[in-house]
């Protein structure tokens, strides 16, 4: 559980970290290819676990002053935890996080008084995890268990976890997202809580440019064709788009309840640019929706 080199190897899911799409157009230098196409649930994970193995480092070094090893930010407009409070009191409860990362969430919600559980598909974002949990152990005498597992077909029992969440993870990236629901609600208690934060669907229906042709739609809100990026003729990365009524109903048909949905605003003193995210966009459009669900 906590050694990389011994994590099991799965074969379907996978995990979101705000992607960075770096194929902004049809055909790419090196012979990449971004567009619309369909993509089943082996390809897709395949793509996404490879794309995220060999990204891990890469991304860490990016993006990890903003995420804080043991802070737990919500989205690109940065809002956390400690502010939000959508977790509820963990404080002695048993949480779960799907699509972890590096587990950085996790590490907030151990300084948290949780027992929390961090779960990737990729040995690669968990590797990092384990070098920043050594950190961890040091600065803060705490460590977080890592399990690769498939955030669709999780390897725990029903009725586990007091509260399961993610922040950018799995969802948009399986294409079987309903799934992904169903095994959130078998492992937690009656009355436990789900939140997961993702791309707002509305982007779905804008140029990915955190400038002003990102502003203007340019493709249909309804179509659900996934965007794949194929490179050397096999797919590198792939992402999966539902509706805002989509959601819900996937929500629901699990037997989960929505209990609220934050849009958080873009604040005024964050004027970073991350991918198709900026101050631009976030003064106008919501980037991030946050799903927050409870299981009867």
């Amino acid at each position: 559980v906590a050694d990389a080199s011994t994590l099991p190897m799965t074969s379907h899911s996978g995990q979101s970290r705000v992607r960075q799409k770096v194929f902004m157009s049809e055909s790419g230098e090196d012979g990449g290819r971004a567009g619309r196409r369909e993509a089943d649930p082996a390809e897709t994970a395949r793509a996404n676990r490879q794309w995220w193995d060999v990204e891990a480092n890469d991304y860490y070094n990016e993006h990890g002053a903003f995420l804080g090893d043991d802070d737990f930010v919500w989205g690109p407009e940065g809002l956390r935890e400690a502010d939000a409070g959508l977790l509820g009191e963990v404080e002695g409860k048993q949480l779960l996080e799907i699509g972890a990362g590096a587990a950085q969430c996790s590490r907030f919600a151990a300084r948290h008084g949780a027992r929390v559980v961090a779960t990737d598909l990729s040995g690669g974002m968990l590797r990092q995890g384990l070098d920043l949990n050594a950190r961890f152990r040091v600065e803060a005498g705490l460590t977080v268990p890592l399990v690769q597992c498939d955030g669709g077909n999780l390897p725990f029992s029903d009725s586990s976890f007091d509260v399961v969440f993610t922040s950018y993870g799995v969802v948009p990236f399986v294409a079987d997202s309903g799934a992904v629901m169903a095994e959130a609600a078998r492992v937690l208690r009656p009355g436990g809580r789900f939140v997961f934060s993702t791309t707002h669907p509305i982007r779905w229906a804008l140029p990915d440019d955190p400038g002003y042709p990102g502003l203007t739609v340019g493709s249909s809100y309804f179509d659900r064709t996934p965007y794949v990026e194929d490179k050397s003729g096999a797919a590198s990365y792939v992402e999966h788009h539902r509706t805002m009524g989509d959601r819900v109903r996937e929500l629901t048909a699990a037997g989960l309840r929505l209990v609220d949905l934050v849009e958080p605003e873009w604040p005024e003193q964050n004027q970073q640019v991350w991918g198709g995210w900026s101050p631009l966009r976030g003064a106008l459009i919501p980037g991030t929706a946050i799903f927050v669900c409870e299981k009867a």
